[in-house]
């Protein structure tokens, strides 16, 4: 009988290691669909080996109504870029966007990764990007104090984020500015913060919003905190989003710098974006 309840009690205690998902310390599934929320980055990248182009369109502002199509013809803003996994948490990138001639280069590391089981209850990943301002020198002061160095502008972001289900998904984001040269009254360093989500709907369709604030005071002018709001139909290979922003530039640390746009007055552009994953 002693033996029995042994082997009972052994029974107990191994089938339910048995019985656990092996899975459950893997990563979550897909907390947002790419590594783009909607300007802001996720804490999703490309797997190992694997390739992403990106595709960023802003519109004109709507504020002319049908003049110009609510922004449709009016001067429009776009960025294209390459995005590769070198290991499942390490990306690097490039991109080129039209306005200010920007060139930059970006990388994104997966500090923590979110498990299934719980155990570890956010994922945190680390960007940062640097850019070329490659416009004609006479954009950056006086010439006889001009360096190449001036056209340099950095942005780092932690990215904290959680997957509360299926359906939902949050993050937020600190983020650090540092501008080699800026116009007078503007602060060379600056701290920002970002928070945004995606909540899934209907199938492969899902609503998307962020919000990004810069933090520190500015003589020249207050910047206008950035908001965003839209939709995301995500595929297998492809995730195209459409929204509405009171933002132009496709650098973070332009929009959170230089942006003058105040949603309350209409001034808002429509913009979408398109990933494909290769």
């Amino acid at each position: 009988m002693k033996s029995l309840i042994a082997l009972a009690l052994s029974l107990c205690l191994i089938i339910p290691a048995f019985g656990q998902d092996e899975n459950d310390d893997k990563p979550v599934r897909s907390p947002f669909e790419t590594s783009l929320l909607i300007d802001n980055q996720t804490v999703v990248s490309p797997f190992k080996g694997g390739l992403q182009l990106q595709i960023q369109h802003r519109f004109g502002t709507v504020k002319n109504g049908i003049t110009d199509i609510f922004g449709i013809y009016a001067p429009s803003n776009i960025r294209m870029a390459l995005n590769y996994g070198i290991t499942d948490r390490l990306m690097i990138g490039a991109g080129t966007t039209k306005d200010y001639k920007l060139q930059d280069v970006q990388w994104k590391y997966a500090v923590i990764q979110q498990t299934r089981s719980g155990s570890i209850p956010v994922s945190v990943s680390y960007y940062g990007n640097m850019v070329i301002d490659a416009r004609s020198k006479d954009n950056f002061g006086p010439e006889a104090s001009y360096r190449d160095i001036h056209r340099l502008s950095y942005f780092t972001q932690l990215i904290i984020a959680r997957k509360f289900n299926f359906k939902y998904s949050f993050q937020v984001a600190p983020g650090f500015i540092y501008y080699n040269s800026v116009q007078d009254g503007l602060q060379n360093a600056n701290f920002s913060i970002h928070a945004g989500g995606r909540a899934r709907v209907l199938g492969p369709i899902s609503i998307l919003a962020e919000y990004d604030q810069l933090l520190t005071k500015q003589d020249a002018f207050d910047p206008k905190p950035n908001l965003a709001a839209g939709i995301e139909i995500g595929t297998a290979t492809h995730a195209f989003q459409i929204f509405f922003a009171n933002y132009s530039a496709l650098i973070n640390q332009r929009n959170l710098l230089y942006n003058t746009n105040d949603f309350t007055e209409g001034d808002y552009r429509l913009g979408f974006n398109i990933t494909v994953r290769f």
